[in-house]
């Protein structure tokens, strides 16, 4: 299969918002596809890499050699690439990486090259969510939707499952199922505004603590334990005591889900920033151990219990696990007992709380209605620094902001980082249009301008991060609005923004 197949099939995609088109052009494409090339596909089009990391940075992008008239490149050759990309180590790896990127896209046509800086950047945003895919894979395979989706949900992923379904059909389904030892895609929260709001659409239901840490998926068979991410990855040599904690527990053969956190002596939550540097080095003796908390438990002893009601769950678990790793939570269909609850909850320094349906199975792999997240929200008025060019849907309009918060002291901004969430097609057009007329300079890919306009920003939170001047960054930012009516010099403080850290 050519790479050009994949671009317009990305094109086709990228330009529609009808889901049944997005459907209809994925599975054309996913016929033509070998059983390794679907493989390689499949990820791609959800804007992922087999491989997860290369090595490739945008320095190696930002000078790629002029792009080809005919297209030549093969799925098979660039997935070589970046396999062959992600392997190098040691002196003169990023001499040898450089040369097989410039080879590579001195071969890609615009659009491939487009393409390809989008995969690999992470920002290729053209619409192919997991569940356009799944419904992709159904359609091309001939297999039902529902038993896709399932195999996809116990597998961990979609890709195996289409290359199974293309080549086998639903017969290749059947030896999906849930495995102790191999991940499964974790159930996800939608949001709601208010716990008031989320049981007005849930009935009585469990508001549990958010925990902010680090989503852990545990499993024990006997003495053996595999802990995953929630991206999947195998951290287990990372966190020896959620291995050890998970040892302890009455249930010898267990899949759990949880959070694995940093606390402090008086059992407050540290900084996740502490939280996600500790998951990511790990190792024997550490200095800041991590807690297990367990919130859902999907088999135990030899019985799945992934598709019993939530509320039949949680009397499972809590004869699984003990009391004091269990998340915190209590039943209600009171909105002032839960507002109470949610209240103490923030107050004891964690994110917000979960309001979770006492009737709906584990949906895995899935965001559903059957739970959904309320977290205070906090907001700032920043200044806009330069604006980044967009991909896939948004190509032609400037995206990425970065972010700028006042310094009093020198009269200048100081950049907190980047958002190109909470967008829509109307505010595209209007900032497009607003900051090419702020521009002051450009490069291929960004766009700098006067320090003029303030925008409205939503957060979760701030932390200490290295990599922009001021020391922090904002979590989860996202756009509000335009503050037409606020100067510059009345946006917030650089020491507003720090007074966040907890």
């Amino acid at each position: 299969m050519q790479l050009a197949d994949v671009v317009t099939a990305w094109r086709t995609v990228a330009d529609t918002s009808s889901r049944l088109k997005k459907v209809e052009a994925l599975a054309a494409l996913l016929r033509e596809a070998s059983p390794g090339e679907a493989a390689i596909v499949v990820p791609w089009m959800s804007g992922d890499l087999r491989q997860r990391r290369t090595g490739i940075g945008w320095a190696l992008l930002r000078d790629a050699p002029p792009t080809s008239e005919a297209a030549t490149l093969t799925v098979v050759e660039v997935d070589a690439l970046f396999e062959t990309a992600a392997g190098l180590a040691g002196p003169g790896s990023a001499g040898e990486r450089r040369r097989l990127v410039h080879d590579t896209f001195a071969r890609a046509t615009p659009d491939e090259q487009s393409f390809l800086r989008g995969l690999i950047s992470g920002e290729l945003r053209q619409g192919a969510l997991e569940g356009v895919m799944t419904d992709a894979v159904a359609k091309a395979s001939g297999v039902p939707v529902g038993l896709v989706r399932r195999a996809a949900m116990l597998c961990g992923a979609v890709a195996p499952v289409a290359v199974s379904a293309l080549a086998e059909g639903a017969a290749g389904l059947a030896s999906y199922g849930l495995e102790v030892g191999r991940p499964v895609q974790p159930m996800l929260a939608s949001t709601a505004t208010s716990v008031e709001e989320a049981l007005g659409k849930l009935g009585e239901a469990a508001i549990e603590w958010k925990l902010d840490g680090i989503r852990v998926q545990v499993h024990r068979d006997g003495s053996d334990v595999t802990v995953f991410s929630r991206s999947l990855d195998d951290i287990t040599a990372r966190v020896p005591e959620i291995v050890a904690s998970t040892l302890t527990l009455p249930a010898k053969r267990v899949v759990l889900d949880g959070e694995a956190i940093a606390l402090r002596d008086d059992g407050r939550p540290r900084p996740f920033q502490e939280t996600g540097a500790r998951a990511a080095t790990g190792g024997e003796g550490v200095r800041l151990p991590l807690s297990l908390f367990a919130f859902d438990v999907l088999h135990v002893d030899g019985e799945d219990v992934l598709d019993r009601p939530g509320a039949e769950r949680q009397l499972v678990l809590s004869t699984a696990v003990p009391a004091d790793v269990l998340v915190p939570r209590l039943i209600t269909a009171d909105a002032s007992v839960a507002e109470d609850f949610f209240r103490d909850t923030v107050a004891r320094g964690h994110e917000g709380v979960v309001v979770k349906s006492l009737t709906v199975p584990y949906e895995a792999g899935r965001r559903g209605a059957g739970w959904l997240k309320v977290k205070p929200v906090h907001t700032l008025d920043l200044v806009v620094l330069a604006v980044e060019w967009g991909h896939g849907r948004r190509r032609g309009f400037l995206s990425n902001l970065h972010l700028g918060a006042r310094d009093p002291e020198s009269g200048g901004y100081v950049m907190l980082g980047k958002t190109f969430k909470g967008m829509t097609d109307e505010i595209l057009r209007w900032q497009t249009e607003r900051f090419l007329e702020l521009e002051t300079a450009r490069n291929d890919w960004q766009v700098f301008v006067r320090p003029e306009q303030v925008v409205e920003i939503a957060f979760d939170g701030v932390q200490r991060s290295p990599r922009y001047p001021g020391g922090v960054a904002l979590r989860f930012a996202r756009v509000l609005r335009y503050r037409e009516d606020k100067r510059p010099d009345e946006a917030d403080t650089i020491d507003t923004v720090r007074s966040f850290l907890t």
